[in-house]
């Protein structure tokens, strides 16, 4: 009788530890300030106040390289800090149902199919900007101006030369190729 309540109890402490060790789950270190997404009018209205930069996330809902690059890259708090106090920020669904107001015009996604799962209609804002893959950041200047995309996954020490080749203005002194190769060259990247 002994063994079998000694057996109940070890049975009963291993399943205690082991309910206890499944149901912990480590603090994830804070990332300190998240980005302040906004609305592609809310930034073409704040530029009106305090001119910037602006940066828009253009990704899909069903993009694995999208999804990686708002957890490891938009949620870096180097990354973040930096977006907020150089660049208005916009995550705009490439194939969302919402309509865009931009430079006078309406984009609308009349393709758009509600409840589909997988991939939808490209919105027309997409189109306009010049968009074919996901993601991609458009880069817009103080005037909310075009000045080009950066498409594809990056991490925050990949980002961090074209964040900072726009926040400093550097596309108004270096307009050709060789000039932004020798850009690229000198650039010492802080956020390895």
């Amino acid at each position: 009788m002994n063994k079998l309540l000694k057996g109940f109890f070890f049975s009963g402490l291993l399943i205690v530890l082991v309910s206890s060790l499944i149901s912990f789950t480590p603090e994830k270190p804070s990332s300190g300030e998240a980005v302040n997404w906004v609305t592609v009018e809310e930034a073409m209205s704040s530029l009106q106040k305090e001119p910037r930069p602006v940066i828009i996330d253009v990704y899909t809902k069903w993009c694995g390289p999208c999804k990686m690059m708002s957890k490891n890259t938009f949620e870096d708090p180097r990354v973040a800090e930096y977006l907020n106090k150089n660049f208005y920020c916009v995550k705009f669904d490439a194939e969302g149902p919402d309509s865009v107001s931009f430079g006078g015009m309406v984009f609308k996604n009349p393709t758009y199919v509600p409840n589909n799962p997988g991939r939808n209609g490209v919105h027309e804002f997409t189109q306009y900007l010049q968009v074919s893959a996901y993601p991609t950041l458009v880069f817009l200047d103080r005037k909310g101006q075009y000045m080009g995309p950066v498409a594809g996954y990056r991490t925050p020490a990949q980002l961090e030369i074209f964040l900072k080749f726009f926040a400093e203005d550097k596309q108004l002194e270096i307009t050709t190729s060789e000039q932004w190769q020798e850009y690229e060259k000198k650039f010492v990247p802080t956020w390895n």
